[in-house]
């Protein structure tokens, strides 16, 4: 029996204490607090309502001043400036403005560029509805030793652990693993295992590429988890181009690698092939496994630790029609680990899987967003979904079916049976560009208090993070 399927007589018990311990925590008067599911674990949480979304968006020529930008946009229903844009800061340039994240005492939210590998640090606590350039890391391929294309920037403690995509000699996807301090300082560059120099890991299939994409960590088993894509020769082609090329389309990573959390060593590589994308870990305490989804075969895969405690990955479900190129892009896994929502770029489509058996997702639902779909993030209390559009500059569509909504940022509720939604905001028509990733904002973050709501009005409900009650793991 595998451990995700415990009794059920233990895990009411569970459940029921640590519903005690959250209520006595929620009437203390301060803590600190995190947002969205798919966060650092190292992060506590906004359990209550978010006030911004920070978007990390692209420019693109002849769309307002050309450049990335970050913009924010305030999601607060109580605000007067509720679904719309209140700050917009360009950072010079197109850099292909793709992933961001917070560092762990959300202060500062790092911002990497896939062309010009540029990390741009923006401050987000002094003034969280007017975040502000504090500094722009332009060193990071000398300092990593060859390193390009910083993708996922991921919150430990006093750290950030960048992904890379590509490497300076080729441009291919064989990459690395750097790390950094929280003021923008280079610390160690960690090369991911290839079958010419394995750092120690163990192959359990046929595969070690080297290649990288996303990260995340499960602090209570000491591991870290990373997956592949493709290098910058291929995600700087245009698609039509990339997907009519035989020898650049079997450029794609294949893998999943085990790492050793605290010493930063590779343990094992799990063979996963067609381009695993985001990985979403389980928050539950007793939950030791972790999602992904396969852009290029349209699968969902199960990263899980086995009886034996080892490490193992299994496709446990299809996503749509393969044959019709769904892409599955980003997912998203709800906080009492039942639910995940998966996006698929080509067809517009928001899936919703439920995973209360991880071993056997079950697609329960399809939501139209747009022509195209990219990210989405939701609130740790389940009850709204955000969702943009764009996935990288010479991938996105130029041109949207009548009535299909292009370039967007796109906010619903979710009521536990259907999204409704709320507003959206045409990224296009108001010249901001191509939104990307988006980040949470808070004011009760930093003991503030939105200034546009009425003093009387109750802040959220804050309280730790699983990982600081529970040392459960979470992502």
């Amino acid at each position: 029996m595998h451990k995700t399927t415990i009794h059920s007589s233990l895990r009411k018990s569970i459940c029921f204490c640590a519903s005690l311990l959250l209520t006595s925590i929620a009437t203390l008067p301060s803590a600190a607090l995190a947002d969205e599911t798919c966060m650092s674990p190292y992060m506590a949480k906004i359990v209550g309502q978010e006030d911004y979304v920070y978007v990390w968006t692209l420019g693109a020529e002849g769309i307002g001043d050309e450049q990335d930008k970050l913009v924010t946009v305030d999601v607060n229903p109580a605000s007067p400036k509720y679904g719309k844009v209140v700050n917009s800061l360009s950072v010079g340039g197109r850099n292909e403005a793709h992933h961001s994240g917070l560092t762990d005492d959300r202060h500062y939210l790092w911002a990497g560029g896939l062309d010009t590998s540029k990390i741009f640090i923006f401050d987000v606590h002094s003034d969280p509805a007017k975040p502000k350039l504090h500094k722009i890391i332009d060193n990071f391929v000398k300092a990593s030793g060859g390193v390009v294309g910083p993708h996922t920037t991921y919150a430990l403690p006093g750290r950030m652990m960048i992904t890379g995509l590509s490497n300076d000699k080729d441009h291919g996807g064989r990459t690395a693993l750097v790390e950094y301090t929280n003021s923008g300082d280079y610390v160690a560059t960690h090369w991911m295992p290839t079958d010419q120099d394995l750092g120690g890991a163990v192959k359990s299939g046929n595969l070690a590429d080297g290649y990288g994409y996303d990260v995340r960590a499960l602090p209570r088993r000491n591991v870290m988890i990373t997956s592949s894509f493709t290098g910058w020769n291929n995600y700087m082609m245009n698609l039509g181009k990339l997907m009519g090329d035989a020898e650049a389309m079997k450029r794609f990573g294949n893998t999943v690698v085990i790492w050793d959390l605290h010493t930063r060593k590779p343990r094992k590589i799990l063979d996963v092939p067609g381009a695993p994308l985001e990985i979403r870990c389980a928050w539950g305490p007793l939950n030791d496994y972790c999602f992904t989804t396969t852009a290029l075969t349209s699968k969902i895969w199960l990263i899980y630790e086995d009886d034996d405690g080892e490490w193992q990955a299994k496709a446990v479900a299809d996503i749509g029609d393969a044959s019709k190129i769904p892409l599955p892009v980003d997912i998203s896994i709800s906080a009492d680990d039942s639910l995940l929502w998966v996006d698929t770029w080509n067809d517009g489509m928001a899936r919703l899987f439920d995973i209360s058996d991880p071993f056997n997702p079950v697609e329960i639902q399809q939501n139209k967003i747009g022509a195209q779909i990219n990210m989405l993030s939701q609130s740790w209390d389940g009850k709204r979904v955000y969702f943009t559009s764009s996935l990288l500059a010479n991938w996105d569509k130029v041109d949207a079916p009548e009535g299909e909504d292009l370039q967007y940022f796109k906010s619903y509720t979710w009521d536990g049976e259907k999204l409704n939604h709320q507003f959206s905001i045409d990224f296009l028509a108001e010249n901001l560009g191509l939104p990307h990733q988006m980040r949470f904002g808070a004011y009760s973050l930093y003991g503030k208090s939105h200034p546009d709501i009425a003093a009387s009005a109750m802040p959220p409900t804050l309280i730790p993070s699983n990982d600081v009650m529970t040392n459960s793991g979470g992502r």
